[in-house]
């Protein structure tokens, strides 16, 4: 057991016949003696925009209910039916629109052909009016897309950011807001209720609260909320001004350089690159590494302060881009609260999956080869493919369980994954071993299309989910929640 908070070495995959390190960005080139070669880069053909139906609602509905297996798989499955049903309309509205316009064109230049002057006029005519519609398209699929309006803010000195800034909510995102405020609007919150209620998506606005609330560090009882988050923030600068200042001493110097070294390999890089959010990061991770002395500070810890940092940050501004925002900008008493409330969160999250990052990370070990077994019982055919190959699951699998899918999703997709894996019971450890399952058959197609094994390890590192949005997370969970009741309760599923 390392001691001080000293950095142990984390679990070295090249040991056990992987090429990547945790915490790392992939190799451009995976070290294995074939002919190198270049990865192609896939393009997503999904929209960002996503007008969310019932589906996800009608899923969480059985959660709570003792339904047999046949029930929930149907569900699940009707989840994602509709999902390729809508993808198809689109493509067909899309298709058959753009053929109206060019008829339209086609007429319009027949007309105007004995004046050269006139087609020209024409022809800008169409470009600008084309231009206007892609751009008016693009704009609506954006703020459907992105998540919605924030809290006002709750600092004095704060921006006075327009309303008008922030897009209208649907009719049903409306429903949904309703629902959450009328929830957390009592004096005391039923948990169990918010956990049903954020499993499908939690509205941005009230996000920062719900977060607190799941995680445990908050308490149900709106009366001691106040006092708790005033008595956990002072606990943490207690903790600084105790422990910060020993981060250049001879026990703590090689924790404190590598937190230093990993925090600009963190994502997103607008984010990462700012002078406050790096001062910020160093104290949070330091101050639990040496707080943690068990596991020390790990690679891959370091991506877990993003996604609550983030989301607090939302809890005082409206601006819809985030990774964009100057951090600066906030007032001081702001910032501390932001980053004292990050420090709790993430360690409430650690204490359910600390043996991921204690010494040799035998959590993650544990969780890779799980994977294996359950992949080889729900697809063969791509656990052959892969095993054929050569392709050991620890090469690409490691990092989706050292840093929770965060390198693999954009980070408003991982915001969106943890908001359901704080409404299940063991959401970070048992349910995503689900999720990656899920994630991995998601690509069988191009899985098996893949005959060498360079190309199947650098895609499997690289995996083209740049576009993806909330409707690729909710039929990816839609997906792990129906391979949780097949497979959770059928420990022989694991058995070969």
């Amino acid at each position: 057991m390392a001691s001080d908070g000293a950095q142990h070495p984390p679990f070295d995959p090249l040991l056990h016949g992987t090429l990547i390190k945790p915490g790392s960005k992939p190799p451009t080139t995976p070290v294995k003696l074939k002919k190198v070669s270049t990865f192609q880069e896939f393009e997503s053909n999904t929209s960002d925009a996503w007008d969310l139906g019932d589906d996800d609602d009608e899923l969480l509905a059985i959660a709570a209910e003792n339904l047999n297996t046949e029930v929930v798989m149907e569900t699940a499955h009707k989840v994602i039916q509709n999902h390729s049903k809508l993808q198809e309309q689109h493509k067909y509205q899309e298709e058959h629109l753009q053929e109206e316009k060019q008829e339209e064109f086609a007429q319009l230049t027949s007309v105007a052909c004995g004046d050269n002057r006139l087609v020209k006029s024409v022809s800008e005519g169409h470009t600008s009016s084309s231009l206007g519609i892609a751009s008016e398209n693009s704009s609506m699929q954006r703020s459907q897309s992105l998540p919605q309006t924030s809290i006002p803010p709750l600092a004095s000195g704060m921006a006075d950011y327009s309303s008008s800034v922030t897009p209208a909510l649907t009719e049903r995102e409306a429903s949904r807001l309703d629902k959450f405020k009328q929830l957390l609007a009592g004096p005391n919150t039923d948990l169990d209720e918010l956990r049903k209620l954020s499993w499908s998506g939690i509205p941005k606005r009230v996000r920062p609260i719900a977060w607190k609330l799941l995680s445990g560090y908050l308490p149900a009882n709106v009366d001691r909320r106040e006092s708790t988050l005033q008595r956990k923030r002072k606990e943490y600068f207690a903790f600084v001004e105790q422990y910060y200042d020993s981060r250049n001493d001879e026990n703590h110097q090689d924790t404190y350089r590598q937190i230093h070294i990993d925090i600009p390999r963190m994502s997103p890089e607008v984010l990462r690159l700012q002078p406050k959010v790096t001062e910020i990061f160093e104290r949070v991770l330091f101050i639990w590494a040496i707080r943690h002395p068990a596991s020390g500070y790990v690679q891959g810890i370091n991506d877990l302060v993003t996604p609550f940092f983030v989301v607090f940050i939302c809890e005082y501004i409206e601006e819809e881009e985030v990774e964009n925002f100057d951090v600066s900008s906030l007032p001081e008493e702001v910032l501390q609260n932001i980053e004292a409330d990050s420090y709790w969160c993430m360690s409430k999250l650690l204490d359910g999956i600390q043996d991921n990052y204690t010494f040799a990370q035998p959590g993650i070990q544990k969780k890779v080869k799980m994977l294996e077994e359950l992949v080889s019982r729900i697809d063969e055919q791509v656990h052959r493919h892969l095993d054929q190959h050569e392709v050991k699951y620890l090469q690409f699998a490691f990092r989706w369980m050292n840093n929770l899918l965060m390198r693999e999703v954009p980070l408003r997709c991982t915001i969106r994954l943890w908001d359901t894996y704080q409404s299940e019971p063991e959401g970070f450890s048992h349910f995503h071993l689900y999720v990656c399952a899920a994630f991995l058959v998601r690509w069988r197609k191009e899985i098996l299309e893949e005959k060498d094994f360079q190309e199947l390890l650098i895609f499997l590192q690289n995996l083209p989910t740049v576009h993806w949005g909330n409707e690729d997370i909710s039929v990816l969970l839609a997906e792990a929640y129906r391979l949780k009741f097949a497979f959770a309760d059928a420990p022989n599923h694991y058995k070969k």
